[in-house]
């Protein structure tokens, strides 16, 4: 049976951190990174890929907000915002990837799967909203905007100050079609799923689904449907080669190898920043610890050179 591989693109993988965001930006990321995906189907691997949305997500939240405010246009809700960008980012990976396999020859399916993700409407994380989406606003603005609908604002770190929205970012419990992913990954199709995390969900008394305001981490959730499934390999595609202890310090230094004791152990001491490495770390633990074999933390264009990229394994 072929390997079966959970690819999570993130940072540079779709916009770095320089560019306005425009088609043809993301385009030209997103075709930069498969082209090096292909490797992975090149070697045999079966593939499922799932992707971040911060960016993009945001930008459907500024999007409501200038249609409110200048066409009284009624605001969607999180949840429809999130599988918006699932939608359209599915698309464009789903796109590119499919001329990427016809330049090499490679006959493949490719289905984007717009994917509910069960959490527990009582998570804590509803209680201290971490996520940071949407446009930097005024003091005046976001105390606004809190009056008007009850939105959270925490304040910018970077230079220019400013309030950012907040929303919770809850553990993800149960990828729903999780079972229809792995047979269509498995018959040889490449599946995109889980995108953003996946839209957060909640079963109510009676079993019925029910939304949620909140976007879950992609890492987290891609994790666990690699584990449910019974994934052999996760990799996460980001903004850097390697993972680094003391990062950009003078005493700096590159992990290429790490077990599952020597990653926790870095965790403990705050190695590795929340809202950045912290949850890829994390990610990748659960994922050997729950059966997986490895996992890879690597730059998004560097996955075909197999000298870059930290990896993680139980023992």
């Amino acid at each position: 049976m072929s390997k079966l591989a959970i690819v999570a693109l993130g940072g540079n993988a779709l916009l770095r951190g320089n560019q306005k965001g425009t088609v043809e930006e993301q385009n030209g990321n997103t075709l930069d990174t498969l082209k090096n995906l292909i490797y992975l189907v090149k070697e045999g691997y079966n593939v499922i890929i799932a992707h971040g949305n911060g960016p993009q997500v945001g930008n459907i939240l500024m999007r409501n907000d200038a249609g409110e405010q200048m066409y009284n246009i009624p605001q969607m809700t999180l949840d429809i915002d999130v599988a918006d960008s699932q939608g359209g980012i599915g698309y464009m990976i789903e796109r590119n990837l499919r001329n990427v396999l016809k330049e090499n020859g490679i006959e493949k399916d490719v289905v984007t799967l717009v994917t509910q993700v069960v959490v527990d409407k009582n998570d804590p994380a509803f209680q201290n909203p971490t996520k940071r989406v949407g446009k930097i606003y005024s003091r005046e603005e976001a105390d606004k905007l809190t009056a008007e609908n009850g939105w959270v604002f925490k304040e910018e770190v970077k230079a220019d100050g400013g309030w950012r929205r907040v929303v919770p970012s809850p553990k993800p419990m149960k990828v729903l079609n999780e079972k229809l992913a792995e047979k269509l990954a498995r018959e040889g199709n490449i599946v995109i799923t889980v995108g953003g995390g996946g839209i957060p969900v909640y079963e109510n008394e009676q079993g019925e689904l029910c939304p949620v305001e909140g976007v879950i981490d992609k890492d987290s959730a891609s994790s666990l449907l690699g584990s449910r499934i019974g994934a052999d390999e996760f990799y996460i595609l980001t903004d850097v080669p390697y993972i680094y202890k003391n990062f950009k310090q003078p005493n700096e230094e590159k992990l290429e190898r790490l077990n599952v004791k020597e990653a926790e152990a870095l965790m403990t001491e705050g190695q590795f920043a929340e809202g950045s490495m912290a949850p890829k770390i994390r990610a990748c633990i659960d994922f050997v610890k729950n059966g997986g074999n490895k996992s890879i933390i690597t730059e998004a264009t560097k996955l075909e050179d197999t000298k870059y990229g930290s990896k993680i394994t139980l023992d």
